[in-house]
């Protein structure tokens, strides 16, 4: 019997260690191919636009990375509500056909010699807000598209899609620039988007079950959803911890890249181009070996390796000027890239629930981007003020301290999160149906707990207190009753009977429960919680629809 992939298509079986394992469902690696087009005719653009703005100083070259990344920072957390409550595939088609037309828009006025460097900064503006729209959808759709056990792999090859069209593009952007102009370079880009649309279109999405109008989140309301969840989930917090302490020092390399290939090594176009490729072909042959550096370093093994591995090729940029070393040292920099960026992505995805993933990868993003935008500048600041090698060593010590603060800030273990979907919880019994607007709702739990338990039974409700937190409860508390000990309170508010009803059927994961499970075995024997539900009947109207 075949095996099936989770977008419905026959795949062939791959070994389970094996890095290209996804590349077997066909529709990931229909997007794969596309996105590689896509993202050659990116680096291309990205070329042509900073050799466009060379001659008009570092900090306005390194705020084509700003321009491209801003937006992200911006925009990430509405474009990850949007995700989540619209078609992903529709946002993202939209998306594409938005960046085309600012691409060919760029390229017509490059062609007209119409392209002021204010102009070209607030196209590149426009493209990363694009971008923007379609990072969380985008991310999202990767557990449709492959096995949950197959996404560390899929973020690997993901990194090594963008890896190896920053090894083809620049040097083929590079040679473009110098032949023809900039404008061929726009011309490329706003035609590479054309393949991604196509195949989504194509993709026969199996149906997604509708959230119920009861449910369905406002935009306002998501938004504090997503912030609430992030804030009570220590393994996402942790990721977006070693995500601030990387990107920073390591975004110097790619904001002051071109004033190595430009000033220390006296490089054209196209030489900055084949620094670009030596990035990639690191990172792409890195693709290889990931599966094994999992195996001995295990994922915080690699964030150190990758952040120290970072610092080095900056001490090698800042001290030698020899181009041919320089690129040498160039291609441990893209594995240590891929290295880190994949195991951060996996480690986001494999801790989201279906509910909020897209908002909670949107958070990833904007930590992620965010660190770049503000880096860039930065960066071209202190290498006009300082001078370029000043500003590469302190960059490389950042990524320094960055190493060594995993030991005492590693991610979390994985095996102890399950985000899978556990509607667990029975109907609440009312004799009335709310409408789901009403509220605040006040939900409370009575517990009894044999005397000898208490102090377990505490600590096992700490746990379910994030649990309530990240599902939507505004406040908590637990009490122990005065005139009898060992029963005990637990008081949770929820903004309205719509969120409540979101908490019984879609918010709730395995995780949840079992956290649930652990502090219910130690109730008394025989009994069990007692739930109630209040309105609050000061604020407004309740509707009585039953």
């Amino acid at each position: 019997m075949s095996a099936t992939s989770p977008s419905g298509s026959p795949e062939r079986p791959a070994s389970p260690g094996s890095a290209w394992a996804p590349l077997a469902s066909p529709v990931f690696r229909a997007l794969w191919i596309a996105q590689f087009v896509s993202n050659v005719g990116t680096w291309m653009q990205t070329v042509g636009a900073q050799w466009l703005l060379l001659g008009h100083g570092a900090t306005l070259v390194t705020l084509v990375q700003t321009a491209s990344s801003l937006p992200v920072v911006l925009l990430a957390l509405p474009s990850g509500v949007l995700a989540d409550r619209f078609d992903r595939r529709g946002l993202l088609i939209v998306a594409q056909l938005t960046m085309a037309g600012v691409a060919a828009v760029l390229a017509a006025l490059a062609f007209a010699g119409a392209l002021s460097p204010v102009v070209l900064l607030v196209l590149t503006f426009l493209l990363g807000c694009g971008t923007a729209l379609m990072g969380p959808a985008w991310q999202a759709i990767q557990p449709e598209l492959v096995d949950r056990a197959q996404l560390g792999e899929a973020s690997a090859l993901g990194a090594v899609n963008m890896n190896l069209a920053r090894a083809i593009g620049p040097a083929i952007g590079g040679v473009l620039v110098a032949a023809a102009g900039a404008g061929w370079t726009f011309a490329f880009n706003a035609v590479s988007y054309v393949g991604i649309v196509v195949v989504l279109l194509l993709w026969r999405r199996p149906p997604v079950a509708p959230v119920p109008a009861a449910e369905r989140e406002r935009f306002l309301t998501a938004l504090l959803a997503a912030r609430r969840y992030v804030w009570n989930a220590p393994g996402i917090r942790r990721v977006l911890l070693r995500t601030a302490l990387f990107i920073p020092g390591a975004a110097a390399v790619w904001s002051l890249l071109p004033l190595v290939a430009g000033d220390a090594l006296g490089l054209g176009s196209g030489g900055y181009g084949l620094l670009l490729a030596a990035v990639g072909l690191g990172a792409v042959s890195g693709a290889f070996l990931l599966p094994r550096l999992r195996e001995l370093l295990g994922a915080n093994g690699i964030l150190a390796a990758g952040a120290a591995a970072f610092a080095v090729v900056l001490v090698v940029l800042a001290t030698v000027h020899v181009t041919w070393v320089v690129a040498l040292a160039l291609l441990p920099a893209g594995l240590a890239w891929i290295g880190v960026l994949s195991t951060l992505s996996a480690a986001t995805q494999t801790r989201l629930p279906g509910w909020v993933r897209a908002r909670g990868l949107a958070v990833y993003l904007l930590v992620f981007q965010g660190c770049q935008a503000l880096a860039a500048p930065l960066w071209g600041g202190l290498a006009q003020w300082l001078g370029l090698t000043v500003a590469l060593l302190i960059a490389a010590g950042l990524l320094v301290l960055a190493a060594a603060s995993v030991r005492p800030w590693p991610l979390y273990d994985a095996a102890r999160i399950d985000p899978t979907p556990s509607d667990h919880w029975p109907a609440p019994p009312l004799v009335f149906e709310p409408g789901p607007a009403d509220g605040p709702v006040l939900v409370s739990v009575v517990y009894r707990v044999a005397p000898g338990n208490r102090p377990a039974f505490a600590d096992a409700m700490r746990h379910v207190a994030r649990s309530r937190r990240r599902t939507g409860a505004l406040t908590w508390g637990m009490y122990e009753d005065g005139n009898e000990p060992g029963r005990y309170i637990e008081n949770y508010l929820v903004g309205s009977w719509a969120e409540h009803l979101a908490q019984h059927h879609t918010r709730l994961t395995a995780t949840d429960r079992h956290s649930e499970e652990r502090a219910r075995a130690l109730l008394l024997p025989g009994t069990d919680a007692e739930v109630t539900h209040a309105f609050d009947v000061c604020t407004g109207p309740i509707t009585h629809t039953g």
